[in-house]
């Protein structure tokens, strides 16, 4: 499947969703869209396969409504559950590499030639688009020699497929579920990340990502899931995984400060930068709290700076820690200054 694009009379750009039968060279799929974005894509992928069958396979590129490859989300994408649960191998380009998509492109350079150069920037609306389109796909499809099935229409080489019109429709679920959901989220709890960027839930360790190493993230379980926010924001969702009995599970901390693991807690003055000097390593804190005094600890592998028992800042350990017996011994105010 791929992406291209056409202008309507005033102007406005829209994408065309198209898909290509790799066997046969039919176009099982030509939609147009407002904005190629998720939903609309995954719309068009689903009335393809209502209308076809499921294929075996599926080949896109990399963009980020096909796959989370090189998207900062946790995924699976849309598209991606979708292939799934319809039991399509989803295969992706490799990266800079348009030839692998070759037969889609050069079906989109037969298109530009014989459709877009005639009706681009003629329809004033993308029904108008759209059913001028769905007249050239059908000659294409079903009159249309191509020298490269032996000069015969793509429609008798495609009617040989053994199609089956059986779908798992994943918008529909997630429409389900978005309703299901709308009441209140479940209480979740509090959880700290650690080096490796994992938390552990129910004995069992998931994934956040090393960006969070040291910060306090919720979890919250629902409707099979794990999904983990941190400051509110939804950074990872995993399958829940469960043993015999229930996942234990702690009511949420709100954000108040652990005891320290090792050490002791020590204090600190925020110079008017923002930031604290620890171990000979600084840490930032936060302009709003220059000149005031914080409490530093060690926590779950992390620097934890808190204030009057709440967490303000965690970060990960980034200071010689053979050092940390000396930034213990000046448990108030600032470390004492070196001499020449």
């Amino acid at each position: 499947m791929d992406i291209g694009r056409l202008y309507l009379a005033d102007g406005t750009e829209v994408k065309v969703v198209t898909g290509v039968d790799d066997h046969s060279r039919y176009c099982v799929c030509a939609r147009v869209v407002a904005r190629a974005t998720a939903r609309p894509v995954c719309e068009a992928l689903l009335a393809a396969i209502r209308t076809h069958g499921a294929p075996d396979q599926i080949l896109t590129d990399n963009g980020k409504v096909f796959t989370h490859r090189f998207g900062r989300g946790p995924g699976p994408v849309l598209f991606d559950r979708i292939c799934h649960n319809n039991g399509i191998r989803h295969i992706l380009t490799a990266p800079y590499s348009p030839t692998t998509t070759g037969k889609v492109e050069r079906f989109h350079k037969t298109l530009r030639r014989e459709f877009v150069s005639d009706h681009d920037r003629r329809h004033a609306t993308i029904e108008e688009l759209q059913r001028a389109l769905d007249h050239w796909v059908e000659e294409y499809n079903r009159d249309r020699p191509h020298q490269s099935i032996g000069d015969r229409p793509p429609a008798e080489r495609f009617a040989l497929a053994d199609r089956s019109t059986a779908v798992d429709d994943v918008l529909e679920d997630q429409d389900r579920e978005e309703d299901e959901g709308s009441g209140p989220r479940p209480p979740g709890v509090s959880r700290w990340v650690d080096q490796r960027g994992s938390i552990t839930l129910g004995g069992f360790r998931y994934r956040v990502g090393p960006t969070f190493a040291g910060e306090p993230v919720e979890v919250v379980v629902q409707r099979g899931l794990v999904e983990i926010l941190h400051a509110g924001v939804l950074v990872a969702t995993h399958a829940e995984r469960r043993r015999d009995g229930p996942v234990s599970t702690r009511p949420p901390q709100s954000g108040r400060s652990r005891p320290p693991t090792s050490g002791m807690t020590v204090v600190r003055s925020v110079d008017s930068a923002g930031s604290i000097s620890f171990a000979g390593a600084p840490y930032r804190v936060g302009r709003s709290w220059g000149r005031k005094s914080v409490e530093v600890a060690i926590v779950a592998g992390s620097v934890q700076i808190s204030a009057n028992g709440k967490v303000i800042r965690a970060h990960q350990i980034r200071h010689d820690r053979s050092k940390e017996h000396g930034a213990f011994a000046t448990p108030k105010g600032r470390p004492r200054k070196r001499t020449a």
